[in-house]
């Protein structure tokens, strides 16, 4: 009897993702969607949303603006979430003060030493009176 070796490749969500292709992009032209009802148009599409924006909850599982951005992330292959994005703006803010607070004591510095260079010549200039 013959043995046979079996192995079998595992992936994680995010190396799954890069590595597979699971749209079907390449059926798009050919491929119409048929349902019982008619599909809105692009155009309708965003009118209607706009229309049902603030009825839309906020969060959810389904049905929600949470749900929409979570979808179309995972669509357009984004991995940065909304509190990345806001830790990233957050932490480029404090660096920016930080930066602002280092430039405002060096030209602190600069004035007195140009006040001090100021007042000894004056007092050159009275002496030589």
């Amino acid at each position: 009897m013959d043995n046979f070796v079996l192995t079998k490749q595992l992936f994680e969500k995010k190396a799954f993702d890069a590595t597979v292709n699971t749209t079907f992009t390449e059926l798009t032209s050919s491929v119409q969607v048929t349902t019982g009802s008619s599909l809105p148009s692009i155009d309708e599409f965003f009118d209607n949303y706009q229309a049902l924006f603030y009825n839309i909850p906020k969060f959810g599982d389904t049905n929600s603006h949470q749900y929409l951005i979570f979808t179309s992330q995972e669509y357009i292959g984004s991995e940065v979430s909304g509190n990345e994005v806001i830790n990233s703006l957050i932490e480029e803010i404090n660096d920016l003060r930080q930066e602002n607070l280092e430039l405002q004591q060096e030209l602190s510095r600069q004035n007195v030493s140009s006040i001090q260079d100021a007042l000894q010549n004056l007092q050159t200039l009275n002496g030589q009176n």
